[in-house]
């Protein structure tokens, strides 16, 4: 059991200030030739139905990928949740997944791989993670969702939460392992946009 990329939007979240990057638009710095955002859109489009991104600045670039463009609805770069938000008030499609502006690594198969979990386990949401063990991690912003999470999130965010994990550790979610950890690997450094890009 699959579902249909047709019935999946996916969503970029390039909403956050890049602050351990010096303060720059961590999604349209150049990577590899191409803005890093560029590189997560090639990967998560040919999975999804539809596509849009949120940020909150340099907006008019962002639209220059031919995508709808949504700011946050709660003000201050309230984290990835926030873009959730907005991500899930904008999606017409049942589901929406998400991924970072600057994964350009992400996996070919995640979108399949997390619905199919999704799916057999009768969940609401998946979340990609890797490692084993102890040394289990979480990529909570690596989820494919049930659009209709929509007001649980919107409550959660009234009652002042924030923290991604614990917003979806109330929901029926499902973890989904995938063996290549250097697919989830983001680049959140100048250093490491210099490492990466050989």
């Amino acid at each position: 059991m699959t579902i249909s990329p047709q019935h999946i939007t996916g969503l970029i979240l390039a909403g956050g200030r890049g602050s351990r990057m010096g303060h720059v638009d961590k999604g349209l710095q150049p990577f590899r030739g191409a803005p890093m955002v560029l590189h997560a859109i090639m990967r998560l489009q040919p999975q999804v139905g539809a596509l849009m991104i949120n940020a909150n600045q340099n907006i008019a670039p962002y639209e220059g990928f031919g995508f709808p463009v949504w700011p946050d609805q709660l003000g201050g770069f309230e984290g990835p949740l926030a873009g959730l938000q907005t991500g899930l008030s904008h999606c017409d499609t049942d589901y929406l997944v998400t991924a970072p502006c600057d994964s350009p690594f992400l996996p070919h198969d995640l979108v399949e791989r997390l619905g199919e979990a999704l799916l057999s386990r009768n969940a609401d949401l998946a979340v990609a993670v890797t490692g084993s063990g102890d040394a289990v991690q979480p990529h909570p912003v690596f989820c494919l969702m049930n659009a209709g999470v929509l007001p649980s999130l919107n409550l959660f965010l009234q009652e002042g939460g924030r923290k991604i994990d614990r917003w979806y550790r109330s929901l029926p979610f499902v973890e989904v392992h995938f063996p290549d950890e250097s697919a989830f690997r983001n680049i959140n450094t100048l250093e490491e946009l210099r490492q990466f890009e050989s």
